[in-house]
């Protein structure tokens, strides 16, 4: 058995998606895909000269023949795939839902929702024959998706797509026992996405740093467990902050 761990993450070239792939660079043992629209971007290209263990693959959600060359890639690269963070998403419109463009969702749905879906297919086959018996899939949603703990900020087409995404997290856990599976909140996160959505509620910009946020996730999916990890809503830490959610799991 390969005596290193090997990752994808989505959305790698900015924000949490490039701040879990510096982070996960770092470690010994390790070897990371990170997954991009343009997989020549300038940041990706800095990260890999300083990491031999970091390599860029070209990787679309939501596009089926873009996805199954980025997981041959990584079979013809890696020869296994042990970890999948499923990063990628955007939310770019906020108003009321009687005059969200039906365009809108169908971005959201295309990018957040089915994305996911389209990276799964693609990989599950190579995903499912991890060598270290504990193949990984975690989903970056948002407390926006939560139902059980609504959050009024008038962002439909998003809070819809991450709410169907975790409806997904919840099949994948039961179709696959072999899969640990989850999705997590990563917090309120001072990228482009997080502090667009905190000027729309009046702020300045989102209260998480990256850092925080990469930290979390990485602390739920070191160790992470079918038994205590899968099926759930994590958060990337219990908080007590006017924006944090004060329990270790999110309402679905």
């Amino acid at each position: 058995m390969s005596t290193e761990t090997v990752y994808l993450v989505s959305g790698a070239n900015r924000g949490i998606g490039y701040g879990l792939v510096a982070t996960l660079a770092a470690r010994p043992n390790t070897i990371v895909f990170a997954g991009a629209r343009d997989p020549a971007a300038q940041s990706l290209k800095e990260l890999v000269a300083k990491h031999t263990n970091v390599h860029p693959v070209k990787l679309t959600a939501g596009d089926k023949a873009d996805n199954e060359a980025a997981i041959a890639e990584i079979q013809k690269t890696a020869g296994q795939l042990d970890v999948i963070i499923a990063n990628a998403g955007i939310a770019n419109h906020y108003g009321p839902l009687a005059t969200t463009p039906l365009a809108k969702f169908r971005d959201h749905w295309e990018v957040n929702t089915l994305g996911t879906v389209v990276l799964f297919q693609a990989a599950h086959a190579l995903l499912l024959a991890s060598p270290t018996g504990a193949p990984t899939f975690v989903y970056i949603s948002s407390p926006v998706g939560s139902i059980g703990r609504y959050m009024p900020i008038s962002a439909s087409p998003y809070g819809s797509s991450k709410a169907a995404a975790n409806f997904l997290v919840k099949v994948l856990d039961t179709e696959h026992p072999e899969l640990i599976v989850f999705a997590i909140n990563p917090g309120w996160v001072a990228t482009d996405m997080g502090n667009a959505g905190a000027v729309a509620k009046g702020l300045l910009s989102a209260p998480v740093a990256v850092e925080d946020s990469v930290a979390g996730i990485l602390s739920r999916i070191d160790g992470a467990t079918k038994e205590k990890s899968s099926g759930k809503f994590l958060n990337f830490k219990a908080g007590t902050g006017p924006f944090d959610i004060e329990t270790e799991e999110v309402p679905w």
